[in-house]
């Protein structure tokens, strides 16, 4: 049975993991007879957001691993705790979490850094020729971990788009329901909620992500 390292980046889609996103990656990781373990960096998150009133939570603080526990039932750990070795593939569901911290892309763009302790684990990932799964604007990260021009998508918004080829990427438009591969790296995108204006049309891209991911060697 094949087992699956996910990375978290909060809980919420403004400040941390997209819920659907993340629930929907899992289910169909399990559907595919695979397992998987959540890891999250012990930090403390960019800032709060209250999905309510669409604002930031002046004031608040948060850790992204405590409140990835959320997602994960509880049954999570440190980012610093996951090796390669002990897993077959890597997936980091989207959200603004993963652009706000697990790197800085939100931020800083093209100049974006990333997490040092989320950047080791996906490079050793990329390092041991292990298949991953970067899905909505997580493959922001992509890019600073493959570089070297490794096509991946984030959908079609222009600005998030030259921001990530600055990066050293090489982005590939998408539709909301399918996937781009670089067969070369085994890297699997999708631009889920960069796309989807459904939780249907989010499925679908997500489910042939997981699917493909799990069918690479």
């Amino acid at each position: 049975m094949k087992k699956v390292a996910i990375i978290l980046s909060g809980s919420g889609v403004f400040d941390g993991s997209e819920h659907y996103e993340t629930v929907i990656t899992l289910l169909a990781i399990r559907r595919a007879g695979a397992q998987y373990q959540c890891f999250a960096p012990d930090k403390e998150q960019l800032h709060v957001f209250n999905h309510l009133t669409g604002e930031v939570a002046k004031g608040e603080t948060r850790n992204v691993l405590v409140e990835s526990a959320r997602l994960a039932r509880g049954d999570i750990k440190p980012v610093t705790q996951c090796n390669a070795d002990d897993f077959d593939a890597l997936i980091l569901p989207g959200g603004f979490g993963a652009a706000k911290n697990l790197c800085t892309f939100a931020v800083d763009g093209a100049a974006s850094k990333p997490d040092e302790e989320v950047f080791k684990v996906c490079q050793d990932f990329a390092n041991a020729g292990k298949p991953a799964g970067y899905a909505c604007i997580a493959p922001a990260l992509a890019a600073s971990v493959y570089g070297n021009k490794v096509k991946l998508t984030i959908g079609n918004d222009v600005a998030s788009a030259q921001g990530i080829e600055e990066l050293g990427a090489q982005h590939v438009e998408c539709a909301v329901d399918e996937i781009v591969v670089d067969s070369d790296r085994k890297l699997v995108t999708t631009p889920a909620y960069m796309l989807a204006e459904d939780i249907l049309e989010a499925e679908a891209g997500l489910n042939k992500m997981v699917e493909t991911v799990l069918s690479m060697q």
